[in-house]
């Protein structure tokens, strides 16, 4: 993937946690470098869900509950209950211990996005993180002296571009769930208890999963196709991990409690 050479169009589509890429060039960006940060999460503090590319559901299913939502059937990593807050970053811009943090937040503040004046991928930098600062301030530079991307620029277009391969890997996985008509819509329902001993339900989200009725009605040449291209471990991963609501919900209540009792 280059890095832009020339003026492009606009960028298309709304990005999760971009507001304005900017496509990388040296012209523009060759003063910028990077500063180390011990806790650089605080930009995904609102993300209570994430994309999550195939590759990532055996690692996430222990931590998130996996969803498909959209007309895409997009998976999401489901990282908290309320809209915009991510149970998973803490207040400091850290990310809790021992939970996996998805390559979507990983990639961040580089992305590649579509040129739509000449029809290719770009790679963009969000050009206000907290990450970046002047060349001559910085930890790690963005370009050398000789103008050419720095070590850490290069690894983090190949990560970008990993990070789109296994987009495209993701995309052929839905595919293959559609094409064998195996989604469902689902609800996520939480029965909070009552001052008089009673439940009352919630719902928590409307998304769809693998209906386990559909994949046990596969013939058995289909499933075993689907064991030998590893996608049906992924669609267990994903309906295992649909047991971690109720962890969210007592995640929510304990950090609720705790902000209440700080700002007492």
């Amino acid at each position: 993937m280059e890095q832009t050479k020339a003026a492009i169009g606009p960028i298309s589509g709304n990005i999760l946690f971009y507001t304005t890429p900017e496509p990388l060039s040296k012209d523009m960006h060759s003063g910028l470098g990077v500063q180390r940060m011990e806790k650089p999460f605080g930009f995904a503090a609102k993300g209570h869900v994430v994309p999550l590319t195939v590759a990532e559901f055996t690692f996430a299913s222990i931590c998130y509950p996996i969803i498909f939502a959209g007309a895409e059937n997009m998976p999401l990593a489901v990282m908290g209950i309320n809209s915009e807050e991510n149970l998973f970053v803490n207040d400091d811009g850290s990310f809790v211990s021992g939970g996996y943090v998805p390559a979507y937040i990983r990639r961040y503040p580089f992305v590649l996005a579509a040129d739509e004046a000449q029809q290719r991928m770009v790679v963009c930098i969000e050009r206000t993180a907290d990450i970046f600062t002047e060349k001559k301030k910085a930890d790690l530079p963005l370009f050398d002296d000789a103008g050419e991307p720095s070590e850490y620029t290069q690894n983090a277009i190949k990560f970008c571009e990993d990070f789109e391969g296994e987009r495209r890997r993701t995309d052929a996985f839905v595919k293959l769930l559609k094409d064998h008509d195996l989604f469902e819509q689902r609800e996520s329902i939480f029965n909070m208890p009552k001052d008089d001993g009673t439940f009352e339900p919630v719902k928590l989200a409307e998304y769809f999963a693998v209906s386990e009725a559909k994949l046990n009605a596969l013939s058995p040449e289909v499933l075993v196709q689907m064991r030998d291209n590893g996608a049906l471990e992924k669609i267990y991963n994903h309906l295992t991990s649909l047991a971690g609501w109720d962890r969210l919900v007592a995640i929510a209540s304990e950090r609720a409690i705790k902000r209440s009792q700080a700002a007492a």
